[in-house]
C-alpha cells in the first residue's frame, strides 16, 4: 500500500485533485507530486456574478481559476477547467434560494460537495481513470474494515467535518483527504516551500457565490417575492411592526429587528406561507428536540437497528460549536435527537452532525438537515396558538 492506502506504487497511481485556486488544494496538490504521484489538477468554474469573481475570499471563478492554473504550472501537473456554472446553479443556488423562501437557512457548501464535487467531479475523476479524488478539506478519513472512515482533523480550528456529513461511504472510499493531520500554518510553510503563489492568498468564504456576502441581494434577485413585507408578531400574538422579507432575518437573530420593546427579542419563528416574522424572549428559543430529515448515518449498524432508548453520541447543531451529548433516536421511519442540554438558535435547513465523542479523533457518523425543533411545552403551545388563529394589532410595548 501506498501513503494514500492504494496498491501499486504512487508513480502507477493517477490522483486527481479538486483545485480551486486557494492554498489548500494547492498544497495538496505540491504535496502528492512531490511522493511521485501521477497527479491531475482539476478546477470547476462555478459562477460568474462579475464583482464576485474578483473578490477577496471567493473561489472557483475568474482569479481563482487563473490561480490554479499557475500553480499546475508551477508543480507540472496537466489542469484542466470544467465549465459547471448551470450544474451549480441547479443544485446549489436554486436550493439556497428556495430554503431561504421557505424560512430556512440553509448551508449551500454541503449542497456543493454533495453535488458539484462528491458527485460530477467524482464521476469526472473516475472517467479519467483516477483511483482517487484528492480535496483540500481539513478532515481525515482512515481505513476500518472493507471501507473508510471519516475523522475529525487534528487542526479543530479548521475543522469542515461539519460540511462533510453527507459524504456517503462509496464516495469516502474514494475521496482522499492530505490535509487532515495538518494544521493551517503548517500547509502555508508548505506553500511556501514549494513556491506556491497562492502561500498568503485569503481563504475563501462559506458563500462563495454571494458577491460583497450580500446573500439576500441574490435571494432577492432570483426570488423577487422572498422581499415580500409582512407582519412582524410576537410570540403571544401581537403585531408589532412590519418587515420588508422574512429573507432579511433567522432563528436566534437579536439586532436589526426592527421594533421597539422594552424587553429583548429575539427571532424565533419564520412563517413563510404567512410571511410574519415571529419573535420573543430568549427562553423561546431554548431547544431540546430536533427533527431531522435526508439523514446521511454513516454507523458501522443500520439506523433502523437503532435500540428504543437511543444511542448516546455528540452532535454539532452549527459549524462553529463544539460537538455537545445528544441521544439519536430512530422509530417508524423518523430521526431525532434529544440534547443533554438546551440549545438556542436552531434553524430549520441547517445541519445536526452525528460524532463519536467530543475529542479531534472523533469518527463522523454523519447527520441530517434540520427539518424542526421542538421548544419548551409553553413555547410550543403559543406558536402553534399563533399558527392557528388571526393575531390583533396593538401598539408595541
Amino acid at each position: 500500500m501506498n501513503s494514500l492506502d492504494l496498491p501499486g506504487r504512487p508513480e502507477d497511481t493517477r490522483v486527481v485533485v479538486a483545485m480551486s485556486g486557494g492554498v489548500d488544494s494547492s498544497v495538496v496538490a505540491g504535496l502528492l507530486k512531490q511522493e511521485g504521484y501521477d497527479v491531475v489538477g482539476v478546477t470547476l468554474q462555478l459562477y460568474d456574478h462579475g464583482a464576485a469573481t474578483h473578490r477577496a475570499g471567493s473561489c472557483c471563478a475568474g482569479q481563482d481559476i487563473a490561480d490554479a492554473r499557475r500553480v499546475s504550472e508551477t508543480l507540472g501537473i496537466p489542469h484542466y477547467v470544467l465549465d459547471y456554472e448551470q450544474r451549480f446553479r441547479e443544485a446549489v443556488i436554486d436550493p439556497f434560494a428556495e430554503s431561504y423562501m421557505a424560512g430556512e437557512t440553509p448551508i449551500p457548501c454541503v449542497s456543493c460537495n454533495q453535488t458539484v464535487k462528491f458527485a460530477d467531479l467524482l464521476a469526472t475523476a473516475r472517467e479519467l481513470g483516477a483511483d482517487a479524488l484528492a480535496t483540500g478539506h481539513y478532515i481525515r478519513s482512515r481505513a476500518e474494515g472493507a471501507h473508510r472512515a471519516l475523522y475529525r482533523p487534528v487542526d479543530a480550528d479548521r475543522d469542515q467535518s461539519y460540511f462533510l456529513f453527507a459524504t456517503t461511504q462509496e464516495q469516502i472510499d474514494y475521496l482522499r483527504f492530505p490535509l487532515g493531520g495538518m494544521s493551517k500554518p503548517d500547509v502555508r510553510a508548505a506553500a511556501e516551500r514549494m513556491g506556491l503563489v497562492v502561500a498568503a492568498k485569503q481563504d475563501s468564504q462559506d458563500i462563495c457565490f454571494v458577491p460583497q456576502g450580500k446573500y439576500t441581494d441574490i435571494i432577492a434577485k432570483l426570488r423577487p417575492t422572498a422581499a415580500n413585507p409582512g407582519e412582524i408578531v410576537h410570540i403571544d400574538g401581537r403585531v408589532l411592526g412590519r418587515h420588508d422579507g422574512i429573507l432579511r432575518f433567522t432563528i436566534g437573530q437579536r439586532r436589526g429587528i426592527g421594533v421597539a420593546s422594552s424587553e429583548p427579542l429575539y427571532v424565533v419563528h419564520l412563517d413563510a406561507e404567512r410571511a410574519r416574522v415571529v419573535v420573543g424572549p430568549r427562553e423561546a428559543l431554548e431547544t431540546h428536540k430536533i427533527f431531522l430529515r435526508n439523514m446521511n448515518w454513516l454507523g458501522d449498524t443500520a439506523l433502523a437497528d437503532t435500540p428504543a432508548q437511543g444511542i448516546e453520541m455528540f452532535a454539532k447543531v452549527r459549524s462553529s460549536r463544539p460537538p455537545r451529548p445528544v441521544s439519536l433516536h430512530h422509530r417508524d421511519g423518523a430521526t431525532w435527537v434529544e440534547l443533554a442540554e438546551g440549545e438556542a438558535g436552531i434553524a430549520p435547513g441547517q445541519a445536526c452532525v452525528l460524532y463519536s465523542d467530543e475529542g479531534n479523533d472523533a469518527r463522523v457518523f454523519g447527520g441530517g438537515f434540520i427539518e424542526r425543533s421542538e421548544r419548551g411545552a409553553e413555547a410550543e403551545a403559543m406558536l402553534n396558538r399563533l399558527a392557528g388563529k388571526p393575531t390583533h394589532v396593538v401598539a408595541a410595548e
